[in-house]
């Protein structure tokens, strides 16, 4: 059952300090070979790999790894061995690791880098970045951020901190860099295509977006075995504040660029797992006692699916994250986007039909001189495919139109990864973020951090 509570906010309260324009941060750092020092901090998640999956001349190829031994650090080391000693375009990444039990400590007071890379257990992520930034140290993090109202507090802080000492903390963004969202995005600000903006309602909202991930699944065509923690939403977040992330991100990216935000939600339903199936997941036969209390007739309950329905300037948007055990054949995690506009949908799907491939449609509302439509729309996509070369419209349906997207740009999950780095690397070397970055990011996880405090509260 899923019940939704609707409300608006005035005023987004980020803090003052993230309200005037971002002071310029990172000084030093000229884009000369190697000056960026990597620090790995207690790699759980696989993402932390993945931002070393290609080289960068600005990087340094010393990464520092401090972390706690076992499973985790293990299974990282492995995978950078792997990018290491691939046939192709092999990385050359040295890995100087430190483990024991005050692996924390060392990294504060070696200081070896200059850039931290946060990935993994999003219980303590938080107080990492913390402790990492008051060192003086710059944070690159995977999300969430923050996966509850009182690490979102502390995530404010972490902004001051940043601000103060002239350093950078920024979140890993993939989604923005995936095609068939930026085509989504620039169609959505061509009013000939899209017209204005639709508001919406709960029961019709004018912005979806709805992802479907899975708990068991290949990456680099190779089973994916999560840590176990990643099972305990004490540790890895509710759905609700996890991969939602990413939506509530790209509702803002897309629909409000360089604006701050207001906002509602929704609440969480669960998706439960076998004894078998979590041991095919984590590798391990018993659940721990951490997870225990998930527990009910031998089946783990894991409580990883949520929506949140909110406001963002007047338009209702709905977020919607789906956790099923294992992904269907042929296919992986899938993405399904609507952006309603008064002349247009702009819809994204990947589903069965589309071959699990996101493939973007534009589709007229009923109502519009589709003869006219037609050559507005195809005037603009030659404004379109001039940024985008090889980008062009394929007529599907009356009023129906697909967007071709040639095969060079679909580089993968993956390889954002890579994309952000670049991009944040350029930041460094700028001296400063964009100035809507840390209160869109703040907006961004007081959104998903409240949703979860107001489902609880309905719950109770």
């Amino acid at each position: 059952m899923k019940n939704y509570l609707v409300f608006s906010m005035a005023a987004l309260l980020v803090g003052a300090s993230c309200n005037t324009k971002q002071e310029k941060a990172a000084e030093g750092f000229t884009g000369a070979p190697g000056e960026v020092k990597l620090i790995t901090l207690d790699p759980g998640h696989f993402h932390a790999a993945l931002v070393q999956k290609v080289s960068y001349p600005q990087v340094s190829k010393d990464v520092y790894v401090y972390a706690p031994t076992g499973f985790d650090v293990d299974e990282h080391l492995k995978r950078i061995q792997g990018f290491n000693t691939r046939a192709e375009n092999p990385t050359a990444w040295n890995e100087i690791v430190y483990t024991g039990d005050d692996y924390l400590e060392k990294m504060l007071t070696e200081k070896k880098g200059n850039v931290m890379i946060q990935a993994g257990n999003n219980g303590k992520k938080t107080e990492y970045i913390k402790k990492t930034l008051e060192a003086g140290i710059n944070v690159l993090s995977d999300k969430p951020m923050a996966i509850n109202s009182q690490s979102f507090k502390l995530l404010e802080e972490c902004f001051a901190i940043a601000k103060q000492k002239n350093i950078m903390l920024y979140d890993i963004m993939t989604e923005r860099n995936e095609i068939t969202t930026m085509l989504q995005r620039e169609l959505s600000t061509i009013p000939a295509v899209y017209g204005e903006q639709l508001k919406g309602s709960p029961e019709e909202p004018a912005i979806v977006k709805e992802s479907v991930h899975h708990l068991f699944k290949l990456v680099d065509n190779k089973p994916l075995t999560r840590p176990v923690w990643y099972l305990d939403v004490n540790q890895q977040g509710e759905g609700i504040v996890d991969v939602t992330t990413h939506l509530v991100d790209l509702v803002q990216w897309e629909a409000f660029p360089d604006q701050i935000i207001d906002y509602r939600k929704d609440i969480e339903l669960t998706t439960s797992i076998s004894p078998e199936e979590f041991k095919q997941v984590t590798g391990t036969d018993a659940y721990p006692d951490f997870l225990k209390k998930d527990v009910e007739n031998d089946t783990l309950k894991v409580y990883c699916n949520g929506d949140i329905v909110y406001k963002i300037k007047g338009v209702t948007a709905k977020v919607s994250v789906i956790w099923n055990y294992t992904f269907p054949k042929g296919g992986g995690d899938t993405h399904f986007s609507v952006m309603k506009g008064s002349k247009a949908d702009l819809v994204i799907r990947q589903g069965k039909e589309q071959n699990y491939q996101p493939e973007l449609f534009v589709e007229a509302v009923k109502g519009v001189d589709l003869a006219a439509y037609e050559k507005d729309l195809t005037a603009s996509m030659e404004k379109v495919s001039a940024e985008y070369p090889g980008v062009a419209l394929n007529k599907v349906g009356d009023g129906v139109w697909q967007v071709e997207i040639p095969a060079k740009y679909r580089v993968g999950h993956e390889a954002h990864f890579g994309q952000v780095t670049e991009h944040f690397l350029d930041y460094l070397k700028e001296g400063k973020l964009p100035d809507w970055e840390v209160p869109n990011m703040l907006a961004k996880y007081y959104t998903t951090t409240s949703a979860l405090d107001m489902a609880k509260a309905k719950t109770k």
